[in-house]
């Protein structure tokens, strides 16, 4: 199967599982759901919860329909990091995946209330997931939480906000430093959930750390792409605004320039390779989950 055959599928089936779970919510506001399910179906490659599918199919050759349930709230809690990203105190973007932001359309608080709901509901799906074993949910929902609040990209975003407008002229050292930290959790934390829990869900813990440590890597090289296609890449093909620039955002290419930017990319990326080609499983797998890293780190949009 090809890869862009692969993300269709899975695509599909978290967008279905995602949309009949919300529209099934008891006592959930109609218009909640309406700006809830706009943003979940704008689109994207759901790369998330794809990671997630090809680790687990990797390392047990069992269907990926097993563990949809853990995929979809993946995708969810993603979702929900978007619309708060777009927001006029975050980054102020008009426009995600080519449409107008979600506070745009149905203005900021329900845009809040939004992101609120498709967080805690995404716990909620898999608290309440009959696929799932229950010996392994309390797992899920420690290495979700972790990975999303406080202690990962929650914490990514402030330092992200902190560092607006912060003076080039401090120290290049310590300027990486707060960069890795904004990368590592604001957005590698949420790949590495997927990965990890995709470990955890095929039972084979023994490759825990490697898949923990392939996803660090290639979430850091994905954010490093973002840096430079937000000076250089095409604004129609990735269907969002240039607000890094415009923000004075901290970013590799504020930092060492495109063509070095470029380099550590790519060095995370053969690094991360390495690791997936250490581990055995399904072979076709792999195959696809090398594929899937090379479109995140080297994607045009």
């Amino acid at each position: 199967m090809k890869l862009s055959e692969y993300l269709t599928s899975s695509s599909k089936i978290v967008e279905k599982r995602i949309n009949e779970f919300i529209k099934n919510k008891k006592y959930a506001h109609s218009f909640l759901k309406k700006a809830m399910l706009y943003s979940l179906n704008a689109g994207g490659k759901r790369m998330r919860p794809a990671f997630m599918f090809l680790v687990y199919e990797f390392l047990t050759g069992r269907d990926k329909k097993d563990i949809v349930d853990a995929a979809s709230s993946v995708e969810m809690i993603h979702t929900y990091s978007l619309i708060h990203d777009d927001l006029p105190a975050m980054d102020d973007d008009d426009l995600r995946r080519g449409k107008p932001t979600n506070h745009k359309v149905f203005g900021e608080g329900i845009s809040i209330l939004a992101g609120d709901a498709l967080l805690t509901d995404a716990f909620n799906l898999i608290s309440s997931s009959k696929k799932i074993k229950k010996d392994l949910k309390s797992d899920i929902i420690e290495v979700l939480s972790f990975r999303s609040g406080s202690s990962g990209m929650v914490s990514g975003q402030v330092e992200d906000l902190l560092c607006e407008n912060i003076s080039r002229s401090l120290n290049k050292n310590i300027l990486k430093k707060k960069l890795q930290y904004i990368h590592l959790h604001k957005t590698s934390d949420m790949i590495m959930a997927s990965c990890e829990i995709g470990c955890m869900l095929s039972e084979k813990k023994e490759n825990l750390k490697k898949i923990s440590e392939f996803a660090r890597k290639i979430g850091l090289a994905f954010q490093i792409t973002d840096d430079i296609l937000d000076i250089v890449g095409d604004k129609k093909k990735l269907g969002k605004s240039g607000s890094d620039l415009k923000n004075k955002k901290l970013t590799y290419v504020t930092i060492f320039g495109v063509e070095k930017s470029k380099k550590i990319s790519e060095n995370l990326f053969k690094s991360a390779i390495a690791l997936i080609e250490s581990i055995k499983g399904k072979e076709d797998k792999k195959e696809l989950l090398k594929e899937l890293s090379t479109l995140a780190v080297r994607r045009d949009r």
